[in-house]
């Protein structure tokens, strides 16, 4: 998928790109495959703020994505890939032979027309959807489960994908686009391929605009606040944080520091940590 560059006639025209959307073959989504997605503008049910700097933004319904990919023994032709507007990847609308339509992620390469299949006898190919106890080594994977019949949870977004390694017992070692390295149960399901828009991770906004259409609105720096506002604020000029390191507003340490439990159960199927 191309990268499209504009020239630079206004501020906001300079640097801006967009994608092509090549890939795409219709504008117009499934009905039945659509549920109406409201607004909570970082809100809760008490009407307090949970979620900073979120708000406004663009119409858009949610598409139902099978995740489970449960539907075994029965294959599906893909009728079209389409943009979804909730998720950087693209969707692909799979028409089973038994008639139910369902949408999935698009793994990079998937053409309209494919057959693909769901299940342990499914063939090692582009789409198809196998336990990882009966994908081979050495296979790149996405949409991966990291608990039998709960729905993908790793490698779902616009290019990341992972690889299967060994296997070791009821479990195979996968290594993540993080690069960490860790056991999942070999009857969770995956997706053959790595997931598709790889090029969603170059575009440039431009403007402060587009951001505003995602529903995301803008963010102060702590230094530029006052010291009843934010740990970071006050001081006259410049003033560096003051702290051991970076804090939130609410005074918790923050940027590179690490919250994760020291006794939480999946730390023994981590066998390495990711990148530094």
């Amino acid at each position: 998928m191309a990268i499209r560059k504009y020239k630079p006639t206004t501020n906001g025209r300079r640097g801006m790109s967009t994608l092509q959307n090549e890939e795409i073959t219709t504008k117009t989504p499934t009905k039945s495959l659509l549920k109406k997605k409201t607004k909570s503008g970082g809100h809760n049910n008490q009407g307090k703020i949970t979620v900073r700097h979120i708000g406004g933004g663009a119409k858009r319904k949610y598409r139902v994505i099978d995740f489970k990919r449960n539907k075994f023994g029965i294959s599906g032709k893909v009728a079209s890939i389409e943009y979804d507007p909730n998720r950087n990847a693209n969707i692909a609308l799979i028409n089973y032979l038994d008639g139910e339509k369902r949408y999935i992620i698009a793994p990079k390469g998937l053409k309209v027309g494919m057959i693909i299949e769901n299940g342990p006898e499914s063939d090692i190919k582009v789409g198809n959807a196998l336990p990882l106890e009966n994908i081979p080594v050495g296979t790149v994977i996405h949409n991966i489960e990291l608990n039998p019949k709960a729905g993908a949870s790793l490698c779902r977004s616009a290019g990341t994908s992972a690889q299967i390694l060994g296997r070791d017992g009821k479990y195979v070692l996968v290594r993540l686009q993080s690069g960490e390295t860790r056991k999942i149960l070999g009857s969770c399901m995956a997706t053959i391929g790595v997931v598709g828009n790889e090029d969603y991770e170059l575009v440039n906004l431009g403007k402060a605009g587009r951001k505003r259409h995602m529903g995301i609105r803008p963010t102060n720096r702590g230094s530029v606040m006052n010291p009843n506002d934010h740990p970071h604020g006050g001081g006259e000029g410049r003033a560096p944080v003051g702290r051991k390191s970076p804090m939130t507003p609410w005074g918790k340490p923050a940027l590179g520091y690490k919250t994760r439990k020291n006794k939480k159960a999946s730390d023994k199927l981590i066998v390495s940590r990711r990148k530094k």
